[in-house]
């Protein structure tokens, strides 16, 4: 227990002094740009669902999100429907690299507002479901240039693609690639070891390009040595 308290302290400490140090970023990565494609971010979608509340896509940021088409009269979407269902159960609790949890946003491209409740309960989908209940002239489906059920799209928790159509076994391939798995204590330790070195060298090049007499020498000069008093300690 002293250890995994020693860790945490530690991680502490080092997430502090590499906001404060001020480190350059890379700002090789231009930032991603609303889209259809993997790496896009998601269009923002925002229907009612059959209790009449407007639920926006956005609301599950924070999550991994399966953005599911389909409707109560497409044959195929009901036989992907336990699969689906399936890999809910399975992660909807999990965690992922930038998301906690996994849940569905379901669009129905129904016209039946009768039809499409009975098989959300048909089914056990016990997930977010909204339509404009527009058929093919939906503004969701149109909106993602959907041409054809079920398609789907999986976000990660900033609402970025993923990757689409993931069907059966795929879906669940996927995701459990995704899933992160509890370190052990060792495993934290080497990635504190090498945090604190990465840390230490990039401040000994920050230093080593400012005037002695500068504040900003004294200021980096006295985390440095923070970094190398906390190097001697886990060694």
């Amino acid at each position: 227990m002293k250890k995994i308290i020693y860790s945490l302290i530690i991680i502490s400490s080092l997430g502090f002094i590499f906001i404060s140090a001020n480190l350059e970023k890379n700002t090789s990565n231009p930032e991603p740009k609303i889209g259809l494609n993997v790496g896009d971010i998601a269009p923002e979608l925002k229907f009612t669902n059959p209790d009449g509340k407007e639920i926006a896509l956005s609301s599950l940021r924070g999550k991994l999100v399966l953005i599911d088409f389909w409707a109560s009269w497409c044959r195929p979407c009901r036989r992907e429907n336990p699969n689906v269902v399936a890999n809910y159960n399975k992660f909807k609790d999990a965690n992922f690299e930038n998301a906690k949890g996994f849940t569905v946003y379901g669009v129905s491209l129904d016209k039946s507002k009768d039809s499409w409740v009975k098989a959300i309960e048909a089914d056990n989908l016990t997930w977010t479901h909204v339509s404009d209940l527009k058929y093919w002239s939906s503004a969701g489906a149109k909106l993602y240039k959907v041409r054809g059920i079920p398609s789907n799209f999986l976000i990660d928790g900033n609402g970025i693609i993923l990757a689409k159509n993931l069907r059966g076994p795929q879906l669940e391939a996927f995701i459990s690639k995704l899933v992160v798995k509890e370190k052990t204590i060792e495993e934290l330790d080497t990635e504190i070891k090498a945090s604190v070195e990465e840390l230490e060298k990039k401040l000994t090049e920050q230093i080593s390009k400012l005037d002695t007499k500068s504040d900003e020498y004294k200021a980096l000069s006295k985390k440095l040595k923070s970094v190398q008093k906390m190097k001697k300690m886990i060694k």
